[in-house]
């Protein structure tokens, strides 16, 4: 329930608006750049599991790793995968958004970085509290996985292929 609220409060509230894309490509690169931001979560972790292997004490560094350096390197490796999920139903949505709506997208990808920083917060205090975070990235991209659905399928079912 958190996050079509957070989203709906982002979309009222915050004062900008999504330039003119008339064109499905303009669509897909303006997505494009969005998705560059959500990377952010990614490239932080992976700097933090190289430090906390660099500074770990095990005798054999590529033997078994610590609890520390394995937190972070399950974060890098989980959040890779949900951005490459993300970024590809961001893409699709992007096609099928009107231009009104467009502004969707960059809180979209907002979300997903501060939700994986939230995750991955949670993640490192105990392994228990780890859903909250999880749910913030996967519930919006279920639900978008199944707006792209509705609208290749039910909406515009004749260029499902073109």
């Amino acid at each position: 329930l958190l996050c079509p609220c957070l989203i709906y409060g982002a979309y009222v509230f915050l004062p900008f608006d999504a330039p003119l894309l008339p064109t499905i490509s303009a669509r897909l690169v303006y997505t494009l750049r969005c998705a560059a931001f959500a990377t952010f979560p990614i490239v932080l972790g992976m700097i933090v599991s190289g430090i906390s292997r660099f500074c770990s004490s095990a005798l054999e560094p590529f033997g078994e790793l610590q609890q520390e350096v394995e937190i972070h390197r399950t974060y890098v490796s989980q959040s890779v995968h949900l951005f490459i999920l993300y970024f590809f139903n961001m893409a699709v949505l992007a096609t099928y958004l009107p231009q009104e709506v467009l502004k969707l997208i960059p809180l979209l990808t907002g979300l997903f970085a501060i939700s994986r920083l939230i995750y991955w917060l949670s993640y490192a205090i105990g392994r228990s509290f780890r859903a909250f975070g999880f749910s913030m990235t996967f519930l919006p991209l279920l639900a978008m996985l199944i707006w792209n659905l509705y609208s290749m399928l039910i909406l515009e079912p004749e260029n499902l292929l073109a």
